[in-house]
């Protein structure tokens, strides 16, 4: 990724920040430099004062309503003295003054000063109009920092053309059906003539369906990067807020982002989040949340004619039967795509991808780990060779070997190894009993699997001992006596 230099501020950032220097030194000169540097006049206790004008050594006195100054006779050729003093309420004080012969006089009452009552009137809406831009510079979009007022901004992570996911559909095994199918967008995104020059037209989105784990997200990755376009990356449960309104904002925002950059992909993995059908028992009416972020999101993919930008919308769930009917109708997600779990060619393509980021050991067989994983996702796979990774390394040793794997494989069928679950005798003879008898009754009955491990070592929470059971091929049906043997195991 290209590093772009920073953004100059602005001529009217420039100039706010002058006006704003300006305005500090003003109310600096007007409000504090007085308090510093004007003239200090000694205060002195009201007793004090009293004391003075019954002696007679005070001349003159003003008398204001928070502070009273006064000047003493001062002798020849010396300046008088001025003190203050805090007044109290004392109705003598003016006949006291007045037998003394003290000039007195009463200080008319301060004026309101106008840059007082400038301040007081523009100093509020100053700060909350400061406190507003603050918080609208904040607000950025996609990929800035959010602030309050970016609540209808898009969220979705944006990957340019240049800055590539750098995922392929090398990356991408087990699913070869689903590959097949992906191929067809990335040839329209390259060469969409091929395909308008005859009248056809690339579906307007297509829905990844499948288990968890199985690469959904992976291949929706690599459609982007074969076909080398702005690909934008944003979750359903990004959509929703407490805020209403800000869902359908959020939709709106990401497809004109999406049309300026278009061609492009936008996916939206776990649509189940928004996409629920708005017959199920979670809404409540026509202001629902969802249902308003649902709407806007079928009105944004209908908007699509032949003329306008090129924006493919993929899409991954692993729960389709909850998901609204109008997102399945044609022209909108037209084709749904199984990415299902891998066969045991799969398993061992996916197995050999991830196995190139570690280092093996000569004995490693990863058809043989292959077989024993029937049933595995390839986020289980991954999972799995990283397992045997950290096994190897918690041994201290530099390379990966077999055992590793079949001890990672019984940590994720079985769960962790409980060394400390200490059984007597007594208890692993029964426990010893008890797993040979899942053996023999599995291996007696018809369709049973091969017997791979029996062990009375406790794993997981609640098992005391485990018997491993792995099937030798693929099956997908079982009849009447093959249940039966099932349930009696």
């Amino acid at each position: 990724m290209s590093i772009k230099d920073k953004p100059q501020p602005s001529r009217n950032r420039q100039i706010a920040n002058i006006l704003f220097l300006l305005a500090t030194v003003f109310l600096a000169a007007n409000l504090i430099l007085p308090s510093l540097f004007g003239s200090q006049i000694p205060r002195v206790p009201y007793s004090l004062f009293i004391d003075q004008v019954q002696d007679g050594e005070v001349a003159r006195a003003s008398v204001g309503q928070n502070e009273i100054r006064y000047q003493l006779k001062g002798e020849e050729n010396q300046p008088a003295q001025v003190f203050s003093t805090t007044p109290i309420f004392d109705l003598e004080l003016p006949k006291r003054l007045e037998d003394k012969g003290v000039e007195f006089a009463a200080v008319p009452p301060p004026k309101n000063n106008w840059f007082t009552s400038l301040l007081g009137w523009v100093i509020p809406p100053l700060i909350f109009v400061a406190i507003w831009q603050f918080f609208i510079g904040r607000g950025g979009g996609v990929g800035g920092p959010q602030g309050a007022l970016s609540i209808n901004k898009s969220k979705a992570k944006v990957y340019v053309e240049g800055e590539s996911t750098k995922v392929t559909f090398d990356d991408v095994a087990g699913v070869e059906e689903a590959k097949t199918e992906l191929v067809e967008i990335v040839e329209f995104l390259k060469n969409p003539q091929r395909f308008t020059s005859i009248g056809a037209r690339i579906p307007k989105g297509v829905l990844l369906v499948g288990p968890p784990g199985t690469g959904k997200t992976l291949m929706a990755k690599a459609v982007a990067g074969e076909a080398g376009v702005a690909f934008f990356s944003i979750s359903g449960s990004e959509f929703v807020e407490l805020f209403v309104g800000a869902g359908a904002a959020r939709v709106r925002d990401l497809f004109e982002q999406a049309k300026k950059k278009a061609p492009c992909i936008i996916f939206i993995d776990e649509l189940d989040a928004i996409g629920k059908s708005r017959a199920s028992a979670g809404f409540y009416g026509g202001n629902d949340e969802r249902e308003q972020t649902l709407n806007q999101l079928l009105t944004e993919m209908d908007g699509f004619a032949a003329g306008d930008a090129t924006v493919i919308v993929l899409a991954a769930t692993n729960r389709p039967e909850t998901l609204d009917p109008a997102l399945l109708r044609p022209g909108r997600f037209d084709r749904q795509v199984l990415v299902d779990r891998p066969d045991l060619a799969g398993r061992l393509k996916i197995l050999e991808i991830y196995a190139q980021k570690v280092k093996l050991g000569s004995d490693i067989d990863l058809k043989a780990i292959a077989t024993r994983t029937p049933g595995f996702a390839g986020a289980d796979l991954a999972n799995l060779v990283n397992e045997a990774a950290l096994l190897a390394a918690r041994a201290r040793r530099e390379t990966v070997a077999q055992a590793d794997f079949a001890e990672a494989i019984e940590r994720v069928v079985a769960g962790l190894e409980k060394k400390s679950r200490v059984l007597n005798d007594k208890e692993k003879k029964i426990v010893a009993y008890h797993e040979v008898g899942h053996a023999l009754v599995g291996a007696l009955m018809p369709g049973g699997s091969k017997v791979a491990k029996i062990s009375i070592v406790p794993r997981g929470m609640a098992a005391l001992g485990y018997t491993l059971q792995l099937p030798t091929e693929d099956r997908f049906l079982m009849d009447e006596g093959e249940l039966r043997g099932q349930i009696a195991t």
